[in-house]
This record gives structure tokens, C-alpha cells and sequence, in this order.
């Protein structure tokens, strides 16, 4: 009886000391189906737990359960969570007016279960600026902004918001500028840059240790852009410009004005040929040269003279003052003719049709939609969803597709080791869906909770930020309309 006695109280004096060694985290999410987006699989009934902005446990549900507990916890059901959603490619601006309109945009890309955006410059960039760092101190809710800055271009460019460089002296000083502002990597446009100024601008990018993005002039070849150093391409045009048989030719004759530039795409364009455009693909693989198709923009304004976007619920969460600036490609395409039309569905389907060949040849396809000011009904956040549903329609898989927005935009900032997979040790940045989208990429949009950098948003909470965002918008139209 004594044995049995010490052996009972032993058992009993233990059992505070068992409950005690339980870790504690601040939100446990129970019996979801986590998607392992790099091998393209499920892996069902996992726990996952969050400790401020940090995943500090992933594994079996009743494993992690035993071993944490949380103030939070939230049951999944089995739906499935996914890395937080980047979109790599958008912009903000339309002059000083519209500040408060394009700020208002940024609760609806974490509605929409974006939780990173990559902010390719504008008319607004230090107002972007110093929204990025207000998002990183807390003062300011949105997904988590990484921004370029103003981008470098020529002498009075078509682009407000520049640092212009009509010399390499003007060039290193505007590099100096952004590095001054601590910019998370440079846009480099060709509107009036020269050349030469191009590739000396991104060779002296990447030698200040920063990443170059740009649009590529007519008068240089894409292989001379990527020797130079170029991070990424914006835009699945210039890949169908690197197709061309006599890429290098007809850019000789552009810089010495011996064609115009309409005569050049159409050069261009007849000289596309799929095995020069996979030995120049497989130039960008080999160089780590990502590309970001914005095919959405490319699609939407292909086909404005048949689809009909005036009745597009998502104008709801669109300003007055940046709704305005969607009419001028609406009026630039009601000008064209029959003949121009036909000329422009075509174009976009031969480009869509490249995304197959890039996948194939290595390259990484980095998800951006372009939205924002000027870029008619290419909605901010509901864009990505669009994009993505684009990508599969033209020939990738679904988890190619969600790769491409879960995983490349951390690779090409390299932040895989933070970002881009639900597993111990990374940012807790999540996405948790009604629907497996490895099986139907529309899924995406099927966003049941958002947890960004911690924080859980959800569906309530996703449901309330949509609702100020259409209240703001309504008091604007009606503030116009007096």
C-alpha cells in the first residue's frame, strides 16, 4: 500500500510539470491541408502554429497539438493553406489628387489573400515609400511592400516619377539616390533612355548589389539587356522579341533610325522562330533572368472592343479620380481599325502562347499583374486571381500557376529561406482556401483567412475590409458628383 501510495503522488506531482512543457504560440490552426507548392502536392490533416510573425511548428495535427497550445486556435476542416499570395508586378500613381485612392487599394490585396506586392514604380514613389516603411512599423495596414522607387529613365520621359539620366554621370547619381533610399530593387525603363545608358544603368545596378528591372528598348537586343545584367523582364513582349530570327538586325536598323518602330515589331514579329526562342530562353535560365508576363493587362486590352467592363462589380473598390484614368486606353482602342483589331488579338494570343515554351526551358515565371493607374479594368488584387487562371488557360499546370505566385517572387529577391512554403521557421504569411487549387487554379480566389506577418484576418474581418473599401469609394462618387 505505501508503494502504491509514492507511486500515485509521483504520477500526480508530474502532471502540472507535463501540461507546463507544452510550447505556447499565439494562433494553431488544426486539421488543414497544407500545399507543398515546390513538389506540387497535399499533405493532409497538419497543424500549423504562429508565434508572432513567424511559423514556429508544422506536422501531424495530433503531434503539434500535443506540443503546443495557443490563444488562438483555429479549426481548418480540411481546407487548404497555401503560402501567402505576391504579386509581383504593380503601380501606383495618377498624380498628387489621387494619393488617398490609391492608398485605399492596399487592404484590398490582403482581402484577396496577397500578402506581398512588388510596387514597379509610378508617379507616387516616395508616397509608396513611405507607405512601405509605415506597413513594416505597423502604422499602416496592408500586405508587405517592396518598392523601386522612382524608376530611372531619359531626358523628359512619357513617365512622371522618374530620376532622369541623360548621361552616365546623371545615371550614377540617381543610383546613388536610390540606394540613399534604401529601394528593394531598380525599374529601368526605356521611354527616353538611350542604349547605351540602358546597359551601362543596369550594369551599375547590380554592381551596388541591387536587382534591375525594366523594360528593354527596341534598339538593343534582349541578350544584350540580360549580359548586361537584368534581374528581370517585365512583360511577355520582349520574350517574343528575343524569338526573332534577326533580333539583332532589325534593333541596329531601329537605333539607326533606318525603320520606325511599327516597322520593327512587324519584323519582329514575322520573324519569330521556336528554336531561336528556346536557345534565348535557355540564355535566361542560365543567366537567372525571371520573367513577369502581365498577361492580364495584355489580355484585357487585346479584347476592350468586345468585353464589355463598364458593369465590372470590382469598380466598386475603385476610386473616381483613378477610374478617369482607365478611359484613355478605352479611347485609344475605340480609334482602331477592323484590320488593327484582328491584329491585336493576335498578338496576344502568339505571346500568351510563349508562356509553355519558358516553363519548358527553364525559366522562372514570376506572377505580376501590372494593375493600378491607367491600366483599364486590371483590377488591383483580383488581377493576380485572373492572372494565374491566364497562365493555366495558355498551357501551365495549376501548380505551375501558383508557383509562380507563392515561390518566384521570393526566389528573385532571395527570400526563399523567409518565404514561398508553409514550414517551421518562415513568415507567417498564409493563405487558407475552401478549395485545393493544385486541382483548379480558381480556387485562389476562394479565400476563407488570410494570417499576414501573425495578424489573422478572417473571413469576417476580409469581409469588413472589402465593405470600407466600397464605403470609401461611395463617398467619393458622391463627393464628385456634387
Amino acid at each position: 500500500m505505501k508503494i502504491l501510495t509514492i507511486a500515485l503522488s509521483l504520477t500526480v506531482s508530474t502532471l502540472p510539470t507535463q501540461a507546463m512543457a507544452r510550447k505556447t504560440a499565439d494562433v494553431l490552426i488544426r486539421h488543414a491541408t497544407v500545399i507543398d507548392v515546390e513538389h506540387a502536392r497535399t499533405i493532409p490533416d497538419q497543424a500549423i502554429a504562429t508565434k508572432g510573425d513567424r511559423i514556429v511548428a508544422v506536422g501531424d495535427d495530433r503531434d503539434i497539438a500535443k506540443a503546443w497550445s495557443a490563444s488562438r486556435k483555429i479549426e481548418a476542416k480540411g481546407r487548404f493553406l497555401i503560402p501567402g499570395l505576391w504579386d509581383m508586378h504593380v503601380h501606383f500613381g495618377g498624380g498628387p489628387d489621387l494619393v488617398e485612392e490609391n492608398k485605399a487599394l492596399l487592404p484590398l490585396y490582403v482581402a484577396y489573400g496577397i500578402t506581398t506586392i512588388r510596387d514597379c514604380s509610378g508617379d507616387l514613389p516616395y508616397d509608396v515609400l513611405a507607405w512601405r516603411s509605415a506597413i513594416a512599423d505597423g502604422r499602416l495596414f496592408g500586405p508587405t511592400l517592396l518598392s523601386s522607387g522612382p524608376k530611372i529613365e531619359g531626358v523628359k520621359p512619357i513617365w512622371k516619377g522618374t530620376l532622369e539620366a541623360g548621361s552616365q554621370a546623371e545615371v550614377d547619381a540617381a543610383i546613388a539616390k536610390l540606394t540613399s533610399l534604401k529601394v528593394d530593387f531598380v525599374k529601368i525603363t526605356d521611354s527616353t533612355l538611350t542604349p547605351d545608358l540602358f546597359l551601362y544603368a543596369v550594369r551599375q545596378v547590380r554592381a551596388a548589389g541591387l536587382r534591375a528591372s525594366g523594360h528593354i528598348p527596341m534598339a538593343l537586343t534582349v541578350g544584350q539587356a540580360v549580359d548586361a545584367g537584368l534581374s528581370s523582364i517585365e512583360h511577355l513582349s520582349y520574350a517574343h522579341k528575343a524569338g526573332a530570327r534577326d533580333e539583332a538586325r532589325i534593333a541596329a536598323d531601329f537605333g539607326a533610325g533606318k525603320i520606325n518602330r511599327a516597322q520593327a515589331q512587324a519584323l519582329l514579329d514575322a520573324g519569330f522562330d521556336e528554336q531561336t526562342a528556346t536557345d534565348a530562353y535557355r540564355n535566361l535560365r542560365d543567366h537567372k533572368v525571371f520573367v513577369t508576363p502581365t498577361l492580364n493587362i495584355e489580355r484585357t486590352i487585346a479584347y476592350l472592343d468586345s468585353d464589355d467592363h463598364s458593369h465590372d462589380p470590382f469598380l466598386a473598390y475603385i476610386g473616381p479620380g483613378l477610374r478617369k484614368t482607365y478611359q484613355w486606353r478605352v479611347d485609344r482602342a475605340a480609334k482602331a481599325s477592323p484590320e488593327q483589331i484582328v491584329a491585336r488579338h493576335k498578338g496576344y494570343e502568339e505571346t500568351a502562347a510563349l508562356l509553355p515554351m519558358l516553363q519548358k526551358a527553364g525559366v522562372t515565371i514570376m506572377a505580376g499583374t501590372d494593375a493600378g493607374f491607367l491600366n483599364s479594368f486590371d483590377y488591383p488584387a483580383l488581377g493576380l486571381h485572373q492572372e494565374l487562371a491566364l497562365y493555366v488557360r495558355n498551357g501551365l499546370t495549376p501548380a505551375q500557376a501558383l508557383s509562380a505566385a507563392t515561390r518566384a517572387g521570393p526566389a528573385w529577391f532571395g527570400m526563399l529561406d523567409h518565404y514561398g512554403s508553409v514550414e517551421t521557421g518562415k513568415q507567417a504569411d498564409l493563405t487558407l482556401l475552401d478549395r485545393n487549387p493544385l486541382e483548379d487554379i480558381t480556387a485562389t480566389q476562394a479565400v476563407n483567412m488570410v494570417i499576414l506577418r501573425g495578424m489573422v484576418q478572417d473571413r469576417a474581418a476580409l469581409d469588413r475590409l472589402l465593405a470600407e473599401a466600397r464605403g470609401k469609394v461611395a463617398r467619393w462618387d458622391a463627393q464628385a458628383a456634387q
